[in-house]
Order: structure tokens, then C-alpha cells, then sequence
């Protein structure tokens, strides 16, 4: 799927257990290129889908890895870096939209600080976090190599037409400057490293449900089809896109 990337090459997905991380780990088990495949998430002893498909194929590894834990995430990588050294690939699938009082809001009375917070530190910091302490093991691939983080549309200022969402808005918003940050610096010493940030369209998941209603059904895409289609936006890209937000289809989109 990564053609870019050398035979074999590492990946790591984080968010692995549900969604379109999951997605992406099972398009990766199907790749005979990719060489370790670890799949970080909150809770892997209660993962059932990993360890269902770590069950054939040894080369998948389920690891723990909350981003709003940041000792966890750094356990991971000192893991990784003694089990499999270098990563080419990093891909952040970990987000919240709602859970069991928290809901995007449609008014500005309707903001709330605790939730706002929560949605900051998983959707915006728990991406730059991931990317704090891969990063040396990217660099250790000596080539071509992806840090890709699932954001969403409604994160662009330029497009923001309707309003509404305030947290989750800008926490998209948020993560996307962080990314085009450091790739500016990570540029600098490793060049051939692309960072960026990919909207996956509306996907039929537990994070979209409540919302689905209004989606025609040929833009609500299942979760084989969306991150197979992640996958192969984020192998057309090169370091020259580093920095960039870019949509399922391939196609840029504005800040």
C-alpha cells in the first residue's frame, strides 16, 4: 500500500483497536511489504479484533497507547524501538467527537470547559504527542517515511460555513497548526520524512452515528473503504506536501 516505503517496512497505528485504525490494520496484515505492524490503544488486553488477527499474523504487535497519557506513549516507543527499530510510517487514527456527556456543541451557551479540554488533549495534543516520540524512530529509516494524523474537515477555518461544534472545530484546527509545525522543523533534519493531516470524509462509525442522518449514503463510506482510501492518498504523497491537510479524495484543503 506504501510503495514508497522499502521492503519490508514498520508501521505503527495508533487507535488501533476500532474505526479506521482498525481499518488500516487490517489493509496492512494484507501487504506481504510491510514488516511489523504495531497497533497502540488504549486498553490492547480488551482488543479483541487485534488479537483476533495477531492470531495469524506474527507480525502484528497491539501495545498500549493513550494519548492522554503521555507515559504510555513513550513506553510504547521504548518498546518498539527494542522489538523493531526504525518506523516509516505513523499514522494517529485516535479522536472523540462525543462520549457519555460530552456533545459537539450547537450553541455557544452550550460550551462546556471540562469537555472542550478533553477534546483538545485527544484530538490536538494527542497526535503532536505520538509525533514528540516517534519522530527518532522515523529518523532511523534513512529514507522515505509518513506521519499522517486524522483530522476533519470541519477543522478548516476557510471552510467553516454553518459555525456550530466549537470544541471539536478547533481542536481539529489546532492539531492541524501543530502538524504543519513541526514539519517545518522536522524538515530540517529529515528531509525526506512527510508529515500531514488527513480528513477521511464521513465514515460509518460509532464516532459519526448520531450524525449520520443527513449524509447521502453514496459520502457515508464504510470503514474498509475509507482507510483503504487514506492509505493510498497518503502513498501519493511526497515531503514537497509535507505540512498539508489533504481529503480522502486526494485533494487539498484550505486552512
Amino acid at each position: 500500500m506504501l510503495t514508497k516505503l522499502p521492503n519490508p517496512h514498520n508501521v505503527l497505528v495508533v487507535g488501533a483497536s476500532r474505526g479506521i485504525g482498525l481499518g488500516m490494520v487490517r489493509h496492512l496484515c494484507e501487504d506481504m511489504r510491510v514488516g511489523q505492524i504495531f497497533a497502540g490503544c488504549r486498553e490492547p488486553a480488551s482488543a479483541s479484533d487485534l488479537h483476533a488477527l495477531a492470531e495469524h499474523d506474527c507480525r502484528l504487535r497491539a501495545m498500549r497507547m493513550d494519548v492522554e497519557d503521555e507515559q504510555t506513549l513513550a513506553d510504547a516507543v521504548a518498546e518498539i524501538d527494542r522489538f523493531g527499530g526504525a518506523l516509516h510510517a505513523v499514522i494517529v487514527t485516535a479522536g472523540v467527537l462525543h462520549d457519555e456527556g460530552m456533545r459537539p456543541e450547537r450553541r455557544l451557551a452550550d460550551v462546556d470547559v471540562s469537555a472542550a479540554e478533553r477534546s483538545f488533549r485527544v484530538n490536538a495534543l494527542g497526535p503532536l504527542l505520538v509525533l514528540k516520540h516517534t519522530e527518532p524512530l522515523l529518523r532511523q529509516s534513512g529514507g522515505p517515511a509518513y506521519f499522517a494524523s486524522i483530522s476533519a474537515r470541519v477543522g478548516s477555518i476557510g471552510d467553516n460555513r454553518i459555525g456550530g461544534w466549537y470544541s471539536y472545530r478547533a481542536a481539529k484546527a489546532a492539531q492541524n497548526q501543530f502538524v504543519h509545525t513541526a514539519s517545518i522543523e522536522l524538515a530540517r533534519r529529515h528531509s525526506e520524512l512527510t508529515c500531514v493531516t488527513l480528513h477521511p470524509g464521513t465514515v460509518d462509525t460509532a464516532l459519526s452515528e448520531p450524525f449520520q442522518g443527513r449524509v447521502k449514503p453514496d459520502k457515508l463510506f464504510s470503514v474498509e473503504r475509507a482507510s483503504r482510501q487514506l492509505l493510498e492518498v497518503l502513498d501519493g504523497l511526497d515531503p514537497d506536501d509535507s505540512g498539508g491537510f489533504f481529503a480522502w479524495d486526494g485533494q487539498p484543503i484550505p486552512w
